[in-house]
């Protein structure tokens, strides 16, 4: 992992975390882990590389007491396995949806909703494309709009002065919550697609795909941008006709100028696993290193404060989400904000 070797150095010593003082697992407590447990996480491949490198550090920690694993079926594949009660976290890319809330309900699976930082969703091409440096959302809308497979194919026909040669497209598969967010985000309607592209959960396989074809274009998350910048070109993205591009960076996320792809990234906590020590324990050590490995990964962290309060949901035994299972599109750090302190 290539985050591990950086947060061996940054994550030594202490566990102590807040509220670590009662032996029993009650809201907020935060025991010893007992030994021989397991804790399954599963979900986005976007939060995978933060949840991964953090499990593995949390297992050093623990001397091999505690065994995290931590899967990558997507988002929407994540929330199946969490709404049947198969995993104690899901990692998620975007808000859970309407249908997904009604599984855990009537499972009875209740849970933490836990924003941990903000992803600048990027749009890449081969890095040997000189004619594209930049794209508007409504661009990106005909080229990944559903009616437009078998009919937009090339690249002049999105632009004249583009060449007359047919695209590649690579982009995320069905069950991945950045499938979800980019659908909803440019066509307009959530998993409202073309299916002749090359789709997978797993971004790396993205990536590869188009720093290998010259007439590629994909869209993932920027962790995998910020890993790969010698094989891919970002694009700058217009989000509105006759602005100007905005590439992906922390400052733009921040500012709210990178619209409206930037998106807030969860772990989701099922309210049985937030009860066990071990896992208690898990996620204080989660909070306390979130920021430093968000930035480490190129990912935004959200402000101190609120790491603060989500920690605090967690205390005062706060679940459900903010969201009320509407998408989360060009939505800034500062409204998730006002959100999470009204839960």
């Amino acid at each position: 992992m290539f985050l591990r070797a950086t947060l061996a150095v940054l994550i030594a010593g202490s566990l102590a975390a807040c509220g670590q003082q009662s032996d029993s697992p009650t809201p907020g407590a935060s025991p010893s882990a007992p030994t021989n447990t397991v804790i399954g996480i599963d979900g986005s491949s976007t939060v995978y590389p933060i949840t991964e490198a953090i499990a593995e550090e949390f297992q050093l920690a623990n001397q091999g007491k505690v065994k995290v694993t931590v899967g990558v079926s997507g988002t929407g594949g994540g929330f199946k396995k969490f709404c049947r009660g198969e995993l104690d976290i899901a990692n998620a890319s975007r808000p859970i949806q309407k249908l997904e809330m009604d599984a855990c309900a009537q499972a009875g699976v209740k849970y933490f909703e836990l924003p941990v930082a903000y992803d600048a969703l990027t749009v890449v091409v081969n890095p040997q494309n000189e004619f594209l440096s930049t794209i508007t959302i409504e661009q990106l809308k005909q080229i990944w709009a559903p009616e437009s497979q078998g009919t937009i194919t090339r690249w002049n026909q999105i632009d004249p002065s583009w060449p007359d040669a047919e695209f590649k497209l690579y982009g995320a598969g069905s069950d991945s919550g950045t499938f979800d967010y980019f659908t909803e985000a440019v066509v307009g309607k959530a998993k409202a697609s073309r299916g002749d592209y090359t789709a997978s959960e797993d971004d790396n396989t993205l990536v590869q795909g188009v720093s290998q074809d010259l007439n590629a274009l994909g869209y993932f998350g920027y962790a995998y941008f910020a890993e790969n910048q010698a094989k891919l070109k970002a694009l700058a993205v217009v989000p509105v006709a006759g602005g100007a591009g905005v590439l992906p960076s922390e400052e733009t996320v921040i500012n709210g100028s990178y619209t409206p792809l930037a998106r807030p990234m969860f772990i989701y906590v099922s309210d049985k696993a937030a009860a066990r020590a071990e896992v208690r324990q898990f996620l204080n050590f989660y909070f306390e290193n979130i920021a430093t490995l968000a930035a480490e990964v190129r990912y935004v962290p959200l402000p101190p404060e609120a790491y603060l309060t989500i920690k605090k949901h967690l205390d005062d035994n706060k679940m459900g989400t903010v969201f009320g299972g509407e998408p989360a599109t060009a939505i800034t750090i500062e409204e998730l904000l006002r959100r999470e302190a009204s839960l």
